[in-house]
């Protein structure tokens, strides 16, 4: 472990702000997008039977606010898409984050790559030749190291992101099929 701290060079700050940046999010987005936090079973099968959700249920779920805004203020069906489409987009937030994080990690990478090679042939010159074997072999160490850390923290970074779109994508159909469902019923006066 010693030996990639020391090996990424200065590289090692910005790779490990983008790998405890993904952790956070990962976990946060995780947990925010449980099912008891977006549409709760019995919710859902209430708003199915356009009956008003009552009680801690009505605001502590995305599907909850939704349909408490509809029953409070009794939109048109746009207005009420649009409440839904705002909720919706709001379960993506921070993920713009691992966006950056999977494109920028391993660009960081390849700059430690690069620094790396500069470091090491930057070093022969025609009238020495091969420079100290230190410095190439620190060269050396800075364009591997780099590069296997970008690509280490950018690979689970695509993963989760993939997941929680896949996640979001879903939610989002449930949600959408509530709004559906809320358009279709007269609120009462």
């Amino acid at each position: 472990m010693q030996e990639l701290i020391t090996g990424a060079g200065i590289f090692i700050y910005p790779l490990v702000f983008c790998s405890v940046a993904v952790v956070f999010i990962l976990a946060e987005r995780l947990c925010a997008l449980r099912r008891s936090r977006v549409m709760p079973q019995g919710l859902f099968q209430l708003i199915l039977k356009g009956e008003r959700p009552e009680g801690k249920a009505a605001k502590a779920s995305v599907g909850g606010r939704i349909a408490d805004f509809f029953f409070t203020h009794k939109p048109d069906p746009e207005g009420l898409k649009a409440y839904a489409s705002l909720e919706v987009s709001r379960l993506e937030r921070g993920l713009f984050i691992l966006e950056i994080v999977i494109a920028g990690a391993p660009l960081l990478g390849l700059l430690g790559t690069v620094t790396g090679l500069i470091h090491v042939f930057g070093n022969y010159t025609a009238s020495v030749g091969a420079p100290d074997a230190s410095l190439f072999v620190e060269g050396i160490a800075l364009a591997l190291t780099t590069t296997m850390l970008g690509l280490t923290i950018a690979l689970p970074a695509l993963v989760g992101h993939t997941y929680l779109l896949r996640r979001i994508d879903l939610l989002g159909a449930e949600l959408n099929l509530a709004v559906e469902r809320l358009v279709q019923i007269t609120p009462e006066a």
